[in-house]
C-alpha cells in the first residue's frame, strides 16, 4: 500500500514544478512567476549555492493567511486565534514607529495571540520579523538583535512559567543596554501589558515591576487606541526576506536562518494539510512555543494557511498537574496533537492513570529528535488508544518543514522511525567518502535537491552556509544527522552526527544505545556520547536519569551493563555510566549532548549555554562525573 502511494514521487524528483505548481493555484498572487519554478545550485565547486522559487512572482503572505481565508474562502466566523482587524491595527502601529519593508523586528514575547498578531503585522508591510524564545537570557537577546540589525523591539511586561514569575521587560531593558554598550541603539520598544494595566502595574506583589523608558518605550495598548483598522499588503517578491531564526551551531555562535516568502508559504501549507490530514472541523494543537521552528511553521504559517483552528497554550505540561495536556485535549475537543519526545517520556514517567478522556484525538504526532521506540508504544497505545496514527516528523530550522514523515492511515508505522520523505523531497545516505549507498545501509543523511522551503542562507554570512551545509559533499544539502535505511526503504533519524560513535571500527548510534539503556524499568532517561578511547577509538559515556525512587549502585549498573550488550551487542557496552538526576537541555526540550561530551571529558570550556533551561545541571553532572571505567 504505501509503495503505491509514493510512485507519484518518481515524477516530482526530476520535475517538481507540476505539483507545486498546482499547489500555488490555492494562493493569491499579485504577479505571476516567470521562467523555471524552482531554480537552483548544490554544487559548492560549480559556484554559489543558491535556491529559487518562483522567482519573478509577488504576494503577501499575510493577505493569503488572513485576506484570503476571510473574503475568499467565507471563512470569517471560524475560530483561529485571531481576528484579522488586530493584525491591520498592529501594522499601523508598526509603520507609526517607522518601520518599514525589509526593516527587522525582533519579537521576545510569551505564548500570547499577540505575538501572532505581531508576526503577521511584520510580513504584512515585507518587514523581517526575528523571534527570540521568551525564555532566552538578556545576552542571547541582544546577540540576535545585533547579528540581525533590528530596528524594533516587541516585548511583554511578563509571565508565568509554572509558578515563576519572569519580568520579561527587565531582561528587555538589559539587552537594550548591552546593544547599546556595543554601539548598536535600539531605537523603539512596544511592550504589551500581559500581566499589567499599566506600565507602573496593578497586580500588587504578583505583577512584575516595570521599567520604563519614556525616551524608548512605547505601550501596546496605548498605539492601538484610535488607529485604522484598515492597511493595505506590502507586495513582496517571491525570494524576499520572510524570517530570521537562530538556531544553535556548532562553534557556539547561533546563526540566523533565513527563509524567503513563497516557498516557504506553500511548503509550510502542503506539509500541514497532508501530513495532519487536516479536515475543516479539526481542532488541532501544537505544544510548541512560536519562539522555535516548529511553532513558527505549524502553529502560525501552515495552520492559518490552511484556515485552521488550533489550541495555542501558554505553560507547562505538568503544571497544575500532569493531567494538564490531557484536560485541555477534552475541553477543546482536540482531534490532532503535535508534541515532542521529550514532553512524552516526562508524562510516562507518572504513568497511565493522569492520562483520562482524549475520545476526540485523530491523528498523533512527534517533533524535535528521535522517539525511542518505548515512547512511542505508550504514545500509541495510551495516549492514542491504539486507534491513532503518529506521524514521526523529522525536519530542521533550516528545512522550513517535514522533509521525512508517515501520512496518517497511510504509511505503515514502524516505531522510531521517519519512514519516507514528502513529496519531492530526495534523501540519500552517503558513507564517509561521500559514495551513495543503496539498500538497507548507515551513514550521513543528506538530499539531493531542494524543495520550495529549504531555507536561503544563514543571514549575514553565506560563506558560513555553504560551508556548513554544502561543502563536506559537494552536489548535496547535510543535515548534520546519521541516518539508517532498512529493507523496506524507510528511515530511521539516529541522532547528530557528531552523536554517531566509532567504536573499534563499528558504527554505533547512541540513540539505539539509549533506547536500550531506557527499555530498562529503573531508567527514565538516559544519553549516551562519545569520549576518546586510546584503544577502540571512542567509548560508550552514557548518562542516566532514574524514575522517582529507584536508587542508583553497583548491581543496577551490571544490570544496564547487560541490557545494552543483550539488546546490541558486545560491542555497544558501556564504558562509563554516569547517574545523572537532571540532564542538560534547551528550553525547548532537546537534550544539549555537546554539553555532556564536555562533561564526560572533564573539559570546562562550555561556549554558548545561554540556551539552557536550568544550568545548574552541568555543574552537579560535573561533580559526579565518572572518572573510571565501570
Amino acid at each position: 500500500m504505501c509503495k503505491l502511494m509514493r510512485l507519484p514521487l518518481i515524477a516530482l524528483t526530476s520535475c517538481p514544478a507540476e505539483f507545486w505548481g498546482d499547489v500555488a493555484k490555492d494562493f493569491f498572487w499579485k504577479t505571476k512567476h516567470t521562467g523555471q519554478f524552482l531554480d537552483y545550485n548544490f554544487d559548492v565547486t560549480k559556484g554559489e549555492i543558491y535556491i529559487k522559487c518562483m522567482e519573478g512572482a509577488s504576494t503577501n503572505i499575510c493577505y493569503n493567511l488572513l485576506d484570503r481565508n476571510v473574503h475568499e474562502k467565507k471563512l470569517a466566523d471560524k475560530v483561529a486565534f485571531f481576528w484579522s482587524v488586530c493584525v491591520c491595527v498592529c501594522v499601523c502601529v508598526c509603520v507609526c514607529v517607522c518601520v518599514k519593508k525589509g526593516d527587522r523586528v525582533s519579537i521576545y514575547m510569551p505564548m500570547v495571540v499577540e505575538l501572532v498578531v505581531a508576526m503577521l503585522a511584520c510580513v504584512r508591510i515585507g518587514a523581517v520579523h526575528s523571534i527570540v524564545f521568551a525564555g532566552f537570557s538578556a545576552e542571547s537577546l541582544c546577540e540576535r538583535i545585533v547579528d540581525s540589525q533590528c530596528c524594533l523591539l516587541i516585548t511583554a511586561d511578563g509571565f508565568y512559567r509554572g509558578d515563576k514569575l519572569i519580568n520579561l521587560k527587565l531582561l528587555a531593558d538589559e539587552a537594550l543596554q548591552k546593544c547599546r554598550d556595543k554601539g548598536f541603539p535600539v531605537g523603539r520598544c512596544i511592550m504589551l501589558k500581559h500581566l499589567s494595566k499599566e506600565p507602573e502595574g496593578i497586580l500588587g506583589s504578583q505583577s512584575p515591576p516595570v521599567p520604563w523608558n519614556p525616551e524608548v518605550d512605547l505601550c501596546w495598548d496605548a498605539l492601538l487606541r484610535g488607529v485604522s483598522d484598515e492597511c493595505e499588503p506590502e507586495w513582496c517578491d517571491s525570494e524576499d526576506p520572510l524570517f530570521i531564526l537562530y538556531t544553535s551551531g556548532s562553534t557556539g555562535k547561533p546563526k540566523g536562518v533565513l527563509h524567503t516568502v513563497s516557498g516557504y508559504m506553500l511548503y509550510t501549507a502542503t506539509t500541514f494539510k497532508v501530513v495532519f490530514d487536516h479536515q475543516p472541523d479539526d481542532v488541532y494543537w501544537c505544544t510548541a512555543d512560536i519562539g522555535w521552528i516548529t511553532g513558527h511553521s505549524y502553529i502560525t504559517y501552515g495552520p492559518l494557511a490552511n484556515g485552521a483552528t488550533s489550541v495555542l497554550f501558554e505553560g507547562l505540561p505538568t503544571h497544575p498537574d500532569v493531567s494538564r495536556m490531557w484536560e485541555i485535549v477534552d475541553k477543546y475537543n482536540v482531534t490532532k496533537f503535535y508534541t515532542a519526545p521529550t514532553a512524552i517520556r516526562l508524562l510516562m514517567k507518572f504513568g497511565n492513570e493522569p492520562v483520562y478522556k482524549r475520545s476526540s484525538l485523530k491523528v498523533l504526532g512527534t517533533v524535535g529528535e528521535p522517539i525511542n521506540p518505548e515512547a512511542w508504544q505508550w504514545y500509541y497505545n495510551v495516549v492514542g488508544e491504539k486507534r491513532c496514527p503518529i506521524v514521526d516528523t523529522f525536519w530542521q530550522t533550516e528545512t522550513g518543514g517535514h522533509v521525512l514523515t508517515p501520512l496518517p492511515a497511510a504509511t505503515p508505522m514502524k516505531p522510531g522511525s521517519a519512514t519516507l520523505p514528502f513529496f519531492g523531497v530526495v534523501p540519500a545516505i552517503l558513507n564517509e567518502s561521500g559514495e551513495e549507498l543503496e539498500g538497507p545501509s548507515e551513514g550521513y543523511l543528506v538530499f539531493k535537491q531542494p524543495w520550495p522551503g529549504v531555507m536561503r542562507t544563514i543571514y549575514g554570512s553565506h560563506e558560513r552556509f555553504e560551508s556548513t551545509y554544502f561543502k563536506k559533499f559537494p552536489g548535496y544539502y547535510v543535515t548534520g544527522d546519521g541516518c539508517r535505511r532498512d529493507k523496506d526503504g524507510y528511515f530511521w533519524v539516529t541522532g547528530r552526527i557528531d552523536d554517531m560513535l566509532n567504536v573499534s571500527g563499528h558504527l554505533l548510534s547512541t540513540a539505539e544505545v539509549e533506547s536500550a539503556l531506557v527499555e530498562h524499568e529503573a531508567v527514565a532517561e538516559a544519553a549516551v556520547v562519545g569520549r576518546p578511547h586510546p584503544v577502540k577509538g571512542e567509548s560508550l559515556y552514557c548518562f542516566v536519569t532514574l524514575n522517582d525512587g529507584v536508587m542508583y549502585n553497583s548491581e543496577l549498573e551490571v544490570e544496564l551493563k547487560k541490557q545494552v550488550r543483550e539488546k546490541i551487542g558486545a560491542i555497544a557496552t558501556p564504558d562509563y555510566i554516569q547517574n545523572a538526576p537532571g540532564l542538560p537541555k534547551t528550553r525547548s526540550g532537546k537534550i544539549m549532548r555537546r554539553l555532556l561530551r564536555k562533561i564526560a571529558c572533564d573539559e570546562r570550556e562550555l561556549g554558548d549555554i545561554s540556551t539552557l533551561a536550568d544550568s545548574t545541571v552541568v555543574e552537579q553532572l560535573f561533580q559526579n562525573r565518572c572518572c573510571t571505567a565501570v
